[in-house]
């Protein structure tokens, strides 16, 4: 069975996601979510590919090591 790509995490993946992390940084993402009015999985995918890379917007914006 071959993995179906996607784009961005869908609303399933960030339940997952969040359900694994320590409560104060899920309630810190939900509460950024909702500031600035993005689906929880926007600002999931934002903050692993800022991580990653500090220019990146999102995953497909993301190349490793440009940023520093």
């Amino acid at each position: 069975m071959q993995a179906r790509l996607q784009e961005q995490l869908s609303p399933g993946d960030a339940e997952v996601i969040l359900g694994r992390l320590p409560e104060r940084i899920q309630e810190a993402l939900i509460t950024r979510a909702t500031e600035i009015e993005y689906p929880v999985e926007a600002v999931i995918e934002m903050a692993i590919a800022s991580f990653l890379d500090i220019e990146a917007l999102g995953f497909t914006d993301c190349k490793p090591g440009r940023g520093q």
